[in-house]
């Protein structure tokens, strides 16, 4: 007759040590792995407009982002690339996201930081590539002036001409479409 018997235990109920910790961290990272590829599938797969993003070579956990300006905005025509990194925790801690591209705004540094709740007290394990890309290009048409990064971005922000003229005088050859 078969008998339960635990694995991790000999007769004498003494533990057996094994490699749990080790197996569990690479269960993690498949499921976060797999995570990530239907995120990629669902994205390349939505059509969604003016945003986008690829793994970085064959890291799955480092991607490149595009962001196209939002229509209406100091920002359209102008297309921004970002990094995304995903720590191994996720979706249960937020990616790491920052722009690579000179970006001149209230609510990023000069560093690329971006100051975005979601990305941070705010982030929940329901948001996915696209929740983040399609915040950040609204974030761009619509700043937090109230938690600014940039304090000279935010000052202007009001007088929208001159924050666009800066922007062509500043930026323009670096992020505009051609």
């Amino acid at each position: 007759m078969a008998q339960n018997i635990n694995p991790y235990f000999t007769q004498s109920s003494t533990p057996v040590k094994t490699n749990e910790g080790s197996q569990n961290k690479s269960q993690d990272n498949h499921a976060v792995t797999k995570r990530l590829q239907k995120e990629l599938m669902v994205l390349m797969m939505s059509g969604e407009k003016g945003v986008s993003a690829f793994p970085e070579g064959e890291n799955l956990f480092k991607w490149v982002a595009t962001i196209n300006g939002p229509a209406g905005t100091v920002y359209e025509g102008h297309v921004f690339r970002l990094s995304v990194e995903f720590p191994h925790s996720y979706p249960y801690s937020p990616p790491l996201v920052r722009f690579t591209s000179k970006c001149f705004h209230p609510n990023v540094d000069l560093q690329g930081n971006i100051c975005l709740d979601i990305l941070k007290e705010k982030w929940s394990a329901l948001y996915d590539i696209s929740t983040i890309l399609i915040s950040i290009q609204s974030l761009l048409g619509e700043p937090n002036n109230d938690s600014p990064l940039n304090s000279q971005a935010a000052e202007m922000w009001s007088n929208q001409e001159v924050f666009r003229k800066y922007l062509r005088a500043n930026h323009s050859n670096e992020n505009s479409k051609n």
